[in-house]
Parts: structure tokens; C-alpha cells; sequence
């Protein structure tokens, strides 16, 4: 059995005129030969399989030629060319850095460098994949590559130019490959399905060129896997279903339902796009590349710009004639933020649906003016809220007082609430009345000072009684109080207490008060000690309580735990209390020399 060569050796290009999608490069190639201005060194970086190391052949062979062509190609019949075609020439030296990365293997090439060629002008040595060497290795190929001897050429091949030092850099004439545009890439395979007598449709071959995203290798790689698929008659069908790559058509279902606000259609598809095994981003991605390319297709200028076959390009233009500008911008919008979203979201499902309900709505939206701004993510009802005939209950809020302004009124909005608010009906059952209670706010709003905790409730609240004579009133009724309010402002005034008295904030944060009584609460501490101390922050803690809570009947009590009473010390000053409780000679040491508790 004859041996099978795939087709990106096959077809590999030997001269620069079948290089593919680099007409610059090779061009600046052809003119440096011609005109005998050859630098010592070259770097060809780009994406992979884009003709790098295809055209540091080519470049080898044809500066060795010695029967140039009018066109500045090699002759491919001189002993030079022969020997190259044949691999066995002694003038080109490839070296793969990926394996061949040590001092060791670059101190062999440097030796190789000083024998001249026996056939033909130029050494050339083709070092692919150059980022790989180690910072050793380059720091040995500077000088050589600075000043080699004059039969000698490098080529350098990469894939990533930033990983190279920058001296290698500056020691190198540098050509950027692109990637190979779409067009090129099927007309490459158009080329090779004929040499091969494969049919193959122009539609399944812009599919493979697609997916191969640049790199014409790659192109030839999915094109002889497909091609093995199909026996041979590459179809659009079979390409999508052996690539698993989502129908146009799915993208066009969806978009003429997305435009018609039909949101249950739309979530339906995205379903069965789901139960076929494709994955939430992979869609999301090329619906997004589904409203660019209607975009694009509504100005004729633009249309250019289009990446699909003859055959689904009047599907864009028809289908982009339906969409109007704005829905597209939006659309666009809120598919790219899905986009960004995705990989951190949970319910990624979710996540997609809600922005295809998103879209829907964009063409039932009034006409606003954003001027191009984002989109607002709002959702509005889907189903239609269905009508009881009964008639609802009207409420009227009346206000208190129209001079009066919202900074003014925030403090006593639940104080006055219950005296504002009136129903449009009489209730024959009596309401039994409710307990007053404040609600709790976070600390970080309520903006204690540290030094003195409640010293900017006491500047506050002379303002606002005199601005607001009902919070006045309000103020001074007394509210029932519960374990949870007690407790937040307990831990409040514990955060704002200053440096020095940590040692009774960390006693504070860990022993909670406890109510026993309506208005009464304890403190249980495990000594004397911080019995005496807490005794005396009494007056500040209730006063400072006794505000917050709106109750002035509130009053404390600190109590020295019982025996079978457990209390655990949290901190060093607690522990130190405990052993000074047992030894009084310690809080005498400590008051004798002034010690403090870190």
C-alpha cells in the first residue's frame, strides 16, 4: 500500500509565489535576494502554522541557488536545489529548540558555524521555536549571532516574541506573519480538493477555514479529517456534525424570534441547542458573532467584512434588513457582557437565558435617549397578569409636613409611620397595637466617633429635634427593647471604645448583655477585677444606650459570676485579671512599674 502523506506535507509550499497569505513577507524576501542585501540574522515570529518555518526553508534554498529565475524563485535544478528537494544538503541546518534548549547544544551549533559551505554561498541555520532556549543559551548565542562569519545566515522562528530577550531581538530583522484570512484559506482548499478529485462544497470549506481560526495547518489537518469522514464528498451538513460546530440556521431562528419579543420560542431553542451537547459560552459566542455579521450586513461598505459562503451571505443581508440598529447595538451589548460573565457564573444556564430575555425586549422598548450608552438590563413582565374583577384596597400616605426635607425625615420614618398612613376602608376587626422598636443599622453608617462614642449622636440630635418638633416628641416616649437591638448597640459602643481600653472592648464583644428585665439588663464577669472596671463605664454605656434604643428607664448591673459559672478569658488582659485575682502581687508589680497590656 502506496504511503499516505497528509496534505499539510504534501502540499507544503516550496516556492514563495504558493506561500499562502504572507504576499508582504515574501515579497520583502524576494527583493532583499535580488538586490544581494541579506542580513545576518532574521526572526520570523507569528501564530502557529502560518508558513514561519515554510518560508525560512524557502529563503534557505533560494539565496543557495545558483540559477535564479526572472521571478527571483529557486530553479529546483541546479545540484543546490537537489540536494535540498532531496534532504541531504549540507547547507541548511535545522535545529528544533524545544528539545535541543542546553549551553551545550548551542556551543555545537557555534562550532558548526566555522565550517564554510561546500556548495553554494550560505550556511543557514533555521532554529525554530528559539523561545524555548534557556537564559544561558541565549547569553552564548549573542555574540555568534552579533557577528558570525559571512557564510553564515540565522533564521530564528517563534510563536511567542515576547519571551525572547531583548538583545536577540535587537540583533535580528524582524518579520511579523499574520494570520490567514478566511478567503485565502478556502481558496487554499478549493485548490487541494481539486488536485485530490474531493467535491466539496464552498460552504463547508468556509466552516473548516473558520474553525481552523488563522492557521492554514490546521486547515489542512480538520479538511482531511472531515474528508475521511465523509469518503470523500464533503458536505455542509457532515462538516458541522463532525466538527460539532452549531448550525447558521439556529442563529436565524433565534434572531427572527428575539425580534418578535417571543421569549418562550427563543428559550425553547436555546433547549435544543443545549440537548444537543453544546455548551452555554460556545453559544453565546456566536450569537454575538451572529448580530456583528448583521451589522455588517446592512451597509454595503461594511459587507466586506463578512466571513461566510455566497449562499448564507443574502441570509445575512435578508435577515439584517429586519433588525434595526438599535436592536442590534443592544443585542451586541448584552451578549458580550454574557460572554464576560459566563466563566464566573454558577447557573450559567441562568445566566444565558436571562440575557436572551434581555434581547427580546429590546424591540418593545420605548425609543430613549442613550446615545449609544449600554443597554439597561431591566426585565419586564413576560405573562399577562390576569384580572380578578375584585377591586383593590387604595392606600393614601399623607404627609406630615411638605416644608419638611428627606435628611430631616429619614431618623423618624418608622417612628411616625403608624400616625401617617390611612386605609381607603373601615376594618371590622379592631388592630391590636404594634410594638415599637427601632431597627437595627449597620455600624459603619452610624458614624461614632472613636475617642467619644456617643459624642456625635449628642451634636446630631439637638438638630434634628428643633427642625422636627414630631421626632422630638417621638423621642421621648420609652420603646420596648430585645435581646437583638441591646446586643448591636452593646457591640457598637464596644468597636468605638479607643486603643487604651481594649482590654474592655474584647470583654464587651465577648460577653453579650442580657436582658432581665423590660428596661434591665447584666453584665456576668468572672472577677472583681473587671467588676470594678465595668462598674465605672456604667453611667457611659447606659446613657449611650438609653439614646439609641429610645428608652431612658434602661439601667445595667454587673455581676460576678457564681462558682459552678463558667467564664472564659479571651484575651491577654482577661487571663492577666484572673491571675492578679489569684495574686494580688502582680496588679501591685504592674501599677509599680507602670505596665502596660499589649
Amino acid at each position: 500500500m502506496e504511503n499516505y502523506i497528509v496534505s499539510a506535507r504534501k502540499y507544503r509550499p516550496s516556492t514563495f509565489e504558493s506561500v499562502v497569505g504572507q504576499k508582504s513577507l515574501t515579497t520583502t524576501l524576494k527583493n532583499a535576494i535580488a538586490s544581494q542585501k541579506l542580513a545576518h540574522a532574521y526572526l520570523f515570529c507569528g501564530p502557529r502554522g502560518v508558513g514561519k518555518t515554510t518560508c525560512a526553508r524557502i529563503f534557505a534554498k533560494t539565496i543557495n541557488c545558483l540559477n535564479l529565475t526572472n521571478e527571483g524563485e529557486a530553479c529546483n535544478e541546479c545540484e543546490s536545489c537537489l540536494a535540498f528537494n532531496e534532504q541531504r544538503s549540507y547547507n541548511i541546518h535545522e535545529l528544533d529548540a524545544a528539545s535541543n534548549n542546553s549551553v551545550d547544544d548551542i556551543r555545537l551549533l557555534i562550532e558548526q558555524v566555522r565550517i564554510p559551505p561546500q556548495i553554494g554561498r550560505y550556511k543557514v541555520y533555521i532554529i525554530d521555536e528559539v523561545h524555548m532556549l534557556s537564559t544561558a543559551a541565549f547569553n552564548a548565542f549573542l555574540k555568534t549571532l552579533e557577528e558570525p562569519p559571512k557564510h553564515a545566515i540565522f533564521i530564528l522562528a517563534t510563536t511567542e516574541k515576547h519571551k525572547l530577550l531583548p538583545t536577540i531581538l535587537s540583533r535580528c530583522q524582524i518579520y511579523d506573519f499574520s494570520r490567514i484570512s478566511v478567503q485565502d484559506t478556502v481558496e487554499h482548499l478549493t485548490y487541494v480538493a481539486q488536485k485530490e478529485g474531493i467535491n466539496a462544497e464552498p460552504d463547508a470549506l468556509n466552516v473548516i477555514a473558520q474553525k481552523a481560526d488563522g492557521g492554514l495547518r490546521d486547515a489542512l489537518s480538520i479538511f482531511d479529517q472531515v474528508v475521511s469522514f465523509t469518503a470523500g464528498n464533503v458536505q455542509y451538513k457532515s462538516v458541522i456534525e463532525n466538527l460539532n460546530v452549531l448550525d447558521y440556521e439556529y442563529y436565524f431562528r433565534l434572531t427572527d424570534r428575539l425580534i418578535e419579543n417571543k421569549v418562550a420560542d427563543s428559550l425553547l431553542i436555546f433547549n435544543d441547542i443545549l440537548n444537543k451537547g453544546f455548551e452555554g459560552g460556545h453559544f453565546i459566542t456566536g450569537l454575538s458573532s451572529h448580530f456583528r455579521d448583521l451589522l455588517v450586513s446592512r451597509d454595503e461598505q461594511t459587507l466586506q467584512l463578512l466571513e461566510v459562503g455566497a449562499s448564507i451571505r443574502e441570509r445575512y443581508r435578508e435577515q439584517a434588513t429586519k433588525c434595526t440598529p438599535k436592536f442590534l447595538y443592544k443585542a451586541m451589548k448584552l451578549a458580550n457582557e454574557c460572554d464576560l460573565n459566563y466563566r464566573v457564573s454558577k447557573n450559567k444556564r441562568f445566566l444565558v437565558e436571562l440575557t436572551l430575555i434581555q434581547i427580546a425586549q429590546i424591540t418593545s422598548e420605548p425609543e430613549d435617549e442613550s446615545h449609544g450608552r449600554g443597554p439597561k438590563q431591566a426585565i419586564k413582565p413576560i405573562f399577562n397578569q390576569s384580572d380578578n374583577g375584585q377591586p383593590q384596597q387604595e392606600t393614601t400616605i399623607q404627609a406630615t409636613d411638605k416644608s419638611q426635607t428627606a435628611s430631616n425625615l429619614q431618623p423618624a420614618r418608622n417612628i411616625a409611620q403608624t400616625a401617617t398612613i390611612s386605609i381607603g376602608h373601615k376594618s371590622p376587626i379592631p388592630q391590636k397595637k404594634e410594638e415599637k422598636k427601632i431597627p437595627v443599622m449597620k455600624a459603619g453608617s452610624l458614624g461614632v466617633s472613636i475617642k467619644n462614642p456617643y459624642r456625635n449622636v449628642q451634636d446630631e440630635q439637638p438638630k434634628v429635634a428643633e427642625q422636627n418638633p414630631t421626632l422630638n416628641r417621638a423621642i421621648e416616649e420609652d420603646y420596648n427593647i430585645n435581646d437583638r437591638d441591646l446586643n448591636h448597640y452593646w457591640q457598637e459602643f464596644a468597636n468605638a471604645l479607643p486603643i487604651e481600653q481594649r482590654g474592655i472592648m474584647m470583654r464587651m464583644k465577648n460577653s453579650p448583655a442580657k436582658l432581665i428585665s423590660d428596661t434591665a439588663f447584666e453584665m456576668v464577669v468572672d472577677n472583681e477585677i473587671v467588676a470594678k472596671d465595668m462598674t465605672a463605664m456604667i453611667p457611659e454605656i447606659q446613657n449611650y444606650l438609653r439614646r439609641q434604643l429610645h428608652n431612658s428607664k434602661i439601667t445595667m448591673n454587673v455581676r460576678v459570676s457564681e462558682p459552678q459559672e463558667i467564664v472564659r478569658a479571651y484575651g491577654r488582659v482577661e487571663r492577666f485579671q484572673m491571675m492578679a485575682q489569684k495574686n494580688p502581687e502582680l496588679l501591685k508589680l504592674k501599677e509599680t512599674f507602670g505596665l502596660e497590656l499589649n
